[in-house]
């Protein structure tokens, strides 16, 4: 039994998303933290990798119950997400989902509306509250109204398909009540995850089971 199965939909930005580039040096009157990009396109990127920690991240707080290390997640998340610890033969156990980079796709459409930009800068100032000495910050954020298009390929190799997608369909209404990217507790990073769809791709799948699935994630 093996299937690869592809997850498709939209991710749509809320309130404005900050995922950092890592530019460590700024020039004066730069902005201090700028979003990470296409090299090619220049288009604003949401990295695979930010959206599988977070997934995992609170799964793990929904799931796990008084686990100290990662390496013994609850099984659903290991399953899903994979391990570094080794097995008996000294295997790494690698996850099943492979989540690709997405980059935001809409730009014409936000620019009808009248936005003259894919990104903002959000000016923020921390104040030391002993000594009053403020730290003023220029950060870039992209703009509320950006869809990122979401592809993540499941590889199906035992029975635990529908377990698997009700796992999929926590951490998707999980993420919707928290944030993706920096300084979600002041607002930034609010999304929502639309029209999720699947099909197969390599393998076959039991009709009733694919449909299974497809109705667990139209419940995000």
């Amino acid at each position: 039994m093996f299937a690869k199965v592809k997850i498709t939909g939209k991710i749509c930005v809320k309130t404005g998303l900050h995922i950092g580039a890592g530019n460590s040096i700024a020039a004066i009157g730069a902005v201090d933290a700028p979003v990470i990009r296409d090299v090619l396109t220049q288009s604003p990127i949401l990295p695979g990798s930010s959206l599988k920690g977070k997934m995992r991240t609170l799964l793990a707080k929904q799931y796990n119950d008084g686990i100290k290390s990662c390496d013994d997640d609850d099984e659903r998340i290991i399953r899903l997400f994979g391990t570094s610890q080794k097995d008996s033969k000294g295997m790494i156990k690698g996850g099943r989902l492979l989540f690709s980079d997405m980059i935001m796709d809409n730009q014409k459409e936000l620019e009808a509306k009248g936005a003259i930009s894919d990104t903002e800068i959000k000016f923020e100032n921390t104040i030391n509250r002993f000594t009053a000495v403020a730290n003023p910050r220029q950060i870039e954020r992209v703009i509320s109204g950006a869809v990122f298009p979401l592809e993540i390929i499941y590889n199906m190799d035992d029975d635990k398909m529908e377990e698997d997608f009700q796992t999929l369909k926590d951490a998707f209404i999980l993420l919707q009540y928290d944030y993706l990217g920096g300084h979600g507790s002041r607002g930034y990073g609010r999304v929502e995850i639309q029209a999720l769809d699947i099909q197969v791709c390599v393998g076959t799948v039991e009709d009733k089971l694919l449909e299974t699935c497809r109705n667990l994630l139209k419940e995000v």
